[in-house]
């Protein structure tokens, strides 16, 4: 089938695109230790900027919430100044770039944070393990790995605070020269775990109804949008995840008050993990898309396993208006050029997807 209804111009919030093909948030780890991005990472963005839009990695509004060796933040000036050589290097090659704001909640390791405890709705650890940081004097190559560890449960102390720390990312944000900003509310980190019932067990105005599990989304967004135009502001959700020990009893309903939230607040579009093959993820077995239709006006990004012809026909036949693409990007810098002429994709070498410097980073090739 034509897969021209992927490059296809689209207009999101009050940004216009070229194409539908979007580059989704990787976390590659190759900012400092100090969390602040490198050279490196400004060209491997820029060798990626004909893509419609693309989303940063997943980057941290707090040191609580980081809890990945040699990921990004955006809490400090440094990190601004950091992100600016990136946004200034996607901006020459013609490309849009939007920041994806994030905090991981309970998913941090006490090894990130001097030793406290991580923090969460509730006191229950995520399942499995996670990135460790490197010892001092380790020369390995791979990282050790640790198990998620129970949080402490917040206070509205810390609910305020992880809501101001979401104000200020989005506010040096749009200091570093991104385009926009992306709230981070799947995959399991603090959003999604006040979202999903599994993980929400508080009697709090914080938890319980569905209405009270958004109640933190919504003064997030509030937060953001106090500093950029909503019309410059998605969000991502994952309502049908239970990876890391997410669920929820009723994700359609929860989809719903989502999409209705980010309705309110004139959000430009909402970026949807809901795989449609097997993959990184399990394919939900009850698809939310049309309820998030069915309330949310604006821009729906899908994700999860597409190429192009699937990407395509999701498009053509109303089920999303973008598609945005994850891991064919690693090693796929003309991921646009291969979509659109049908050309064989490249294939990453994972053994240097989180760790390594240029190699496995920007050393993959165009298409020749």
């Amino acid at each position: 089938m034509s897969v021209d209804a992927l490059f296809r111009p689209l207009r999101v919030g009050t940004l216009d695109l070229p194409n539908r093909v979007i580059m989704a948030p990787l976390t590659r780890a190759r900012a400092t230790e100090q969390h602040v991005p490198t050279p490196v990472q400004a060209l491997y963005y820029a060798q990626r900027a004909d893509a419609g839009l693309i989303i940063s990695e997943a980057t941290a509004v707090h040191p609580m919430g980081m809890g990945w060796y040699r990921a990004p933040g955006i809490w400090n000036a440094d990190m601004v100044t950091g992100w600016r050589a990136v946004t200034d290097a996607v901006h020459a090659a013609g490309g849009r770039i939007y920041s994806q704001l994030w905090h991981m909640g309970r998913l941090v390791l006490p090894d990130y944070i001097d030793g406290q405890q991580p923090i969460g709705p509730s006191p229950i650890a995520g399942e499995g393990e996670t990135f460790a940081p490197r010892p001092d004097g380790d020369t390995s190559h791979f990282l050790p790995m640790k198990p998620y560890v129970v949080p402490r449960e917040m206070t509205q102390a810390d609910i305020d605070e992880v809501v101001s720390a979401y104000g200020l990312g989005a506010r040096n944000a749009m200091a570093a020269g991104f385009d926009g900003v992306e709230i981070h509310g799947a995959n399991g980190y603090i959003i999604d775990q006040f979202l999903q019932s599994k993980t929400n067990r508080r009697i709090d105005g914080y938890g319980g109804s569905v209405g009270n599990r958004v109640r933190l989304l919504s003064e997030i967004i509030e937060a953001v949008a106090r500093e950029v135009d909503p019309g410059r502001i998605g969000l991502r959700v994952s309502p049908t995840s239970e990876r890391k020990g997410m669920g929820d009893d009723n994700p359609a309903a929860l989809t719903e008050a989502i999409g209705a939230l980010a309705q309110d607040h004139g959000l430009a579009y909402i970026h949807l993990i809901e795989p449609i093959a097997s993959g990184f993820m399990e394919k939900p077995d009850y698809p939310v898309m049309d309820h998030l239709r069915a309330v949310f006006g604006g821009t729906i990004i899908q994700n999860g396993s597409f190429d192009a012809e699937t990407a395509a026909e999701y498009i053509a036949s109303g089920k999303a208006d973008a598609i945005s693409f994850g891991r064919p990007y690693i090693a796929n810098p003309d991921l646009v050029s291969r979509l659109r002429h049908g050309w064989p994709l490249a294939q990453a070498d994972f053994d240097y997807a989180y760790v390594g410097e240029d190699k496995g980073y920007t050393d993959y090739p165009r298409y020749a």
